[in-house]
C-alpha cells in the first residue's frame, strides 16, 4: 500500500513573524512500513508557541528544525498500516508526527489512546499543554492550597488549564488576557475570580486592584512588559514559573528582559524556567489526575479548531501570535 503525504517543510529561518517564503508545501509517497514501524493518518495538528523557537538556529532545549525538514508538531491520528508489534490498524495515537497528512513512526514518544478517545482533548488537557500546566504549577510553582495565583496568556491552551488547576486547589485566580471577550470567558465559564485585559489603557492599575494583597504564584507565558508588571505584585517567597515568552518570539532585536527583577530580591522570591519534558516519567500521574477532574466536571478543555489542509498551517500558526485563539489551537486536516 502507498500513501501520498502532503507536508509543510521549513524552507528558511524566519526573521520576525514567519512569512510565506519560510515554508515549502511538498508531496511524497510512503510505502508499506518497515519492520518495527507504522503509518499514521494525521487528523489533528497542534499549533503551539514553542514552534517559533524550534525554527531558530542556535542552542535550545531541543535541536532546531533543519532547513528542508518537515515542520515539527505534536499531532494526533489513526494507525492505517503497521509492522509494529505494539500498534494495530485503527489505533488512535498522539506524538511528534509533524505537519503532514501521513507520518511514519517507530513508536518512540507515541501515546496509544483508548479506542473511544477524543483526539483534541488528548492534544490539549491530556497532552503537552496539560502536562505543562500541571507540572509548572504544582512542581515548579510549588502551589499551596488557598494561595493567590496570577497567570498570563490565561485564555491560551496552557494558561486556561493553569487557572482551573489552581481553582481545584482552592486558590484565588486572576488571569491576564487580551480583550473583554476572553476575560469574560475566563470568569464566566472557567471560574477565574477575576481577569485583567492587558490591552486596556489602565492595565497596571487594574492588575493592582485585582491583586491587592499581591500574588504567591505568577505563571508566565508571555514575558515582556506583562512579566514586569506581574513582578511588581509578588508577595514574600512568591514563585514565578517561566513557561514561555510569546511576546518576544518574533522580535528581530534582543528580547526585552525584566526591568523589575529587584522585586525577586525584595520579596525573597524565586523565578525559574522549566521544560515539560523534564517530567516525562510522571506524565501518567498527571494524566490520571486530570482525567478524573474532567470526569467530575471540574476541568474543561476548549479547542479552537480550524478545518483545512496542511497548506493552511502557515496562516493558522499566525493566529497564535496575533492572540486570535481561545483555548487550544488545532488544525483539523481534511486533505492536502
Amino acid at each position: 500500500m502507498t500513501f501520498a503525504t502532503h507536508q509543510i517543510r521549513l524552507a528558511a529561518r524566519p526573521s520576525g513573524l514567519p512569512t510565506p517564503e519560510v515554508w515549502d508545501h511538498t508531496e511524497s509517497e510512503i510505502e508499506d512500513p518497515a519492520e518495527g514501524t507504522f503509518v499514521v493518518a494525521v487528523r489533528f495538528v497542534s499549533l503551539d508557541p514553542a514552534m517559533r523557537g524550534w525554527m531558530n538556529e542556535g542552542r535550545s532545549y531541543v535541536p532546531p528544525v533543519q532547513i528542508g525538514e518537515v515542520m515539527r508538531a505534536f499531532a494526533g491520528g489513526e494507525v492505517v498500516a503497521t509492522a509494529h508489534p505494539d500498534f494495530a490498524v485503527g489505533d488512535l495515537v498522539t506524538g511528534l508526527f509533524g505537519v503532514q497528512t501521513y507520518a511514519v513512526s517507530d513508536g518512540r514518544g507515541v501515546q496509544k489512546l483508548a479506542p473511544d478517545a477524543d483526539l483534541p482533548t488528548n492534544l490539549a488537557v491530556l497532552g503537552m499543554p496539560g502536562m505543562t500546566a500541571y507540572f509548572g504549577l504544582f512542581e515548579v510553582g510549588a502551589l499551596k492550597d488557598g494561595e493567590t495565583v496570577l497567570v498570563s496568556g490565561a485564555a491560551g491552551a496552557v494558561g486556561s488549564i493553569v487557572g482551573q488547576l489552581a481553582k481545584i486547589r482552592g486558590c484565588r485566580v486572576v488571569g491576564i488576557a487580551g480583550g473583554p471577550r476572553k476575560c469574560a470567558w475566563l470568569v464566566d465559564e472557567l471560574g477565574f475570580d477575576a481577569a485583567v485585559d492587558y490591552r486596556s489603557a489602565d492595565f497596571v492599575e487594574a492588575l493592582r486592584a485585582q491583586t491587592p494583597d499581591g500574588v504567591d504564584v505568577y505563571f508566565d507565558n508571555v514575558g515582556g512588559e506583562i512579566l514586569d508588571a506581574a513582578l511588581g505584585r509578588l508577595r514574600t517567597h512568591a514563585r514565578v514559573p517561566i513557561c514561555g515568552a510569546i511576546s518576544q518570539y518574533n522580535k528581530t532585536g534582543k528580547p526585552t528582559g525584566p526591568a523589575n527583577y529587584l522585586s525577586l530580591l525584595v520579596n525573597r522570591a524565586r523565578m525559574e524556567g522549566f521544560v515539560v519534558t523534564d517530567f516525562t516519567q510522571r506524565y501518567p500521574e498527571a494524566a490520571a489526575a486530570m482525567a478524573r477532574w474532567i470526569a467530575e466536571g471540574r476541568l474543561h478543555s476548549r479547542h479552537d479548531v480550524v478545518r483545512g489542509g496542511v497548506g493552511d498551517f502557515p496562516d493558522v500558526l499566525l493566529r497564535l501570535f496575533k492572540g486570535e485563539n481561545t483555548g487550544k489551537l488545532l488544525l483539523e486536516l481534511d486533505g492536502a
